[in-house]
This record gives C-alpha cells, structure tokens and sequence, in this order.
C-alpha cells in the first residue's frame, strides 16, 4: 500500500482498492494529500478509512436527500464561548457568540454545552451523514478533552480551528498520535498585519505553531480574514510560499464581512467606516479571485475562498445545504455570522433541526443564498431574513427573545 501511495504521489494514477476508494474525490485535493500521507506513514491505513467513510457519507446524504431531507457534509461547532484574544472585528463576539463580549444587554443564561453532549451531537450528525466536523470557538482548545472528542470518532475527519496561541504540551503529545484531525491556525500576514488584528506577539506564537504542527506531522492550513489591508501581501506567491514551507497544505480565505452585532437580525446598521476600510471593493475582489484560481491551477496549496467559491454551488452553502453551525450553548444556526435559531440540540435533533421552518425558508428563497455585492449573501439580505424569522418564531441566541 505505501508503494501504491508513493506512485500516485509521483503522477502514477493506482490501482485495485487504493483506486477505487480514491476514484471521485477532489483531484486537486487528493494530488496534495496523498504525497502527505505517503511520507506520514501512521495515516496510510486512517486515509483510507477516511475516504470510504465518506463516500458511506455521500450515500447517507443521498437516501437523505431523495426523503425530502437536506443533509449537510460539514457542521461547524463553536465548541466553546472563551477566548484569549480580543481580534479586532471577530464574527464570535459580533454574533454574542463570545461569553467575555457579549452586549451588555444580552439576556442570555444558558451554560455552555459539555463534553457528553457535544458527544451526542457528533453522534447524531454522524447517522444522518455529516462527513467533517468543523470546530471553532471561542478558542477550541480552551475545552477540555477537545482532542479526546475527536479521537472517538475515528471515521469522521475534524478540522479544528485556531488562533495558535492556547495549544499545550499535553495537546501536541496527543495530536502526535492522531489520524483524523487537521489543525487549521488562523494569521492575517506578515507579523504587522497580524498583530494588528489580533495583540502583540500572536503573529509569532502562530508561526510556532505552524511548526510544531508540522514536526510531528499534524496535517495544517491556515485561515485568513481578507480585507483591504492584507490582500495585497496574499496576492504575493512568495508570503504564500513561506506558508507553504511550515507543511501548510490548505488556506482558507473569507472576505471580511462588516458587521455588528444586530446585522442579521434586521436591527442594526452597518459599520460604514469599517466597510470602507476593510470590505474588498468589487474590483479588488475580482482581482484576488483571479489570483486565487491562479494558485488553484499550481497546486501546490489547496485554496478555499468564501464567498468566490460558492458560486460554483449556486450560492451560499448555510443553512444546510453544504453546512450548518451549533452555537455553544447548543442552538443550530445557517451559518456562524447569523444569530437566529429554532432548535437547539441539547433538546432537539439534529434531524429536526435540518427540517425546521427557518432552514427551509431560507433553502426556498434562493434569493437570500445570492451575495449582494457584499461577501455574505444573507448579511446583504437582513430585512427579508428578519421577516422569515418573526414567520417562524425565530429567537435570537444571544438573548432568547422571539425575533
């Protein structure tokens, strides 16, 4: 087997089951990984468990689907309301995600979600078909047992995402001996860009992390916030290439969206200095998709890009139809920026929650899955996904209170 792996890593197309546990996934994606796991020997066997797990996924999806449900292949989970860091302009805490910014108004009261139950919840999304668990926070690796958690489902792959600045001895002596888990850490740029965004001194922490990780080979990426100031230094193949030589294999790059705390929920207004400073105007969005295709076709880095990628799927992908996200007290929002919610997994299913009136208003309207010239298509509209909200007795999460 590891011979098969090393030919397909040298161009060499393999065959028998290595073939056809291979055959129909991301090409790009597999001509990245594979030479990785070739030269991680410890994931041979687990890649292989992992590829036939999804494609089971995919059927689970598809018998799903064809009974009138919408099962997504990611579910994001903000595993915990802490932090330690105060970045500037944080989807978390503009959504009342984060338990130290929340509006001094908020009247929520609801603990945080334990480890058993976030058990259940894989658990169950698990049966159903998700495929890839997306942690984020808060800060991930501020929850106990984090890594614990994701080692009991083997056959499910965990990307967790972090700000590099928490991870302990005791979580790389336990990530060293991983197979299903990448680590994704979040960076603006150069340490200027970073430190700006994110205090003094995390630009550095990141990069050690970064490797680390990659001494005891822990698959990584990194995430990045695009904005006016940094998308130039992105648009430099040589910023990308020092990535690329810390053993990062993907990046992840969403256009800031300008938001506050009230936006999805139609009560608000939006921030226009921070949407003038830092929204990429239509031109320089233009200009850093066509570099992000330019890097696509290297492939030598495996680029996400939100919203750009989402046209390929006819829109924004929330609400189910490619991911949904759990709150950490439990509340299964569209998507990370959107505080509204009718379920609550700590009392509902997960099936239930997929079915509920607000996930399918929102499916329904196609229109509302369009970006408006801005990088979030629901962020642009907040009046219409207010009134389906009120429609359906939609509570905002930070408060509980019907919309």
């Amino acid at each position: 087997m590891v011979t098969t792996l090393k030919q397909h890593a040298n161009g060499i197309r393999p065959t028998g089951l290595v073939d056809r546990v291979l055959d129909g996934l991301d090409s790009n994606m597999t001509r990245l990984f594979v030479p990785w796991v070739a030269r991680h020997p410890r994931y041979l066997g687990a890649g292989l468990r992992l590829a036939r797990s999804y494609k089971k996924t995919e059927k689970l999806r598809r018998e799903a689907l064809k009974a009138g449900l919408r099962v997504p292949p990611f579910l994001i989970l903000s595993i915990t309301s802490q932090c330690n860091l105060s970045c500037v302009g944080c989807y978390a805490a503009a959504v009342g995600t984060l338990e130290s910014r929340r509006p001094t108004d908020c009247s929520q009261t609801r603990p945080a979600l334990g480890y058993s139950q976030w058990r259940d919840i894989i658990a169950d999304a698990s049966e159903l078909g998700v495929f890839s668990f997306i942690i984020a926070g808060g800060e991930p690796f501020l929850f106990r047992g984090l890594v614990q958690l994701c080692e009991e489902f083997e056959d499910r792959f965990f990307v967790i995402l972090t700000n590099g600045t928490a991870l302990t001895v005791s979580d790389y002596a336990r990530l060293k001996k991983t197979k299903n888990i990448a680590v994704i850490v979040s960076v603006e740029g150069s340490e200027e860009l970073t430190d700006s965004r994110r205090g003094k001194g995390v630009h550095k922490q990141a990069m050690e992390t970064l490797a680390k990780l990659k001494s005891i080979g822990v698959p990584s990426g990194i995430s990045v916030t695009i904005t006016r100031k940094n998308y130039e230094y992105w648009m430099q193949p040589e910023n990308l290439d020092r990535f690329v030589e810390l053993g990062v294999l993907v990046g992840v790059f969403i256009e800031y969206i300008p938001m506050m705390h009230e936006n999805l929920t139609g009560t608000g207004h939006e921030s226009m200095n921070d949407k003038a400073e830092l929204m990429l105007t239509a031109v320089e969005r233009d200009e850093f998709r066509s570099k992000v295709l330019e890097y696509r076709r290297e492939n030598s880095f495996y680029v996400i890009h939100s919203p750009g990628d989402e046209d390929y799927f006819g829109g924004c992908v929330s609400a189910g139809r490619g991911f949904a996200h759990v709150t950490p007290s439990g509340d299964l929002t569209a998507c990370p920026v959107s505080n509204l919610a009718t379920h609550n997994l700590s009392t509902a299913s997960f099936r239930a929650g997929l079915a509920s009136p607000l996930f399918t208003a929102i499916r329904e309207n196609e229109h509302l899955l369009t970006n408006e010239d801005t990088p979030c298509a629901l962020f642009g509209h907040p009046d219409e996904v207010q009134e389906i909200a009120k429609s359906v007795g939609a509570y905002t999460t930070d408060s509980l209170e019907v919309t």
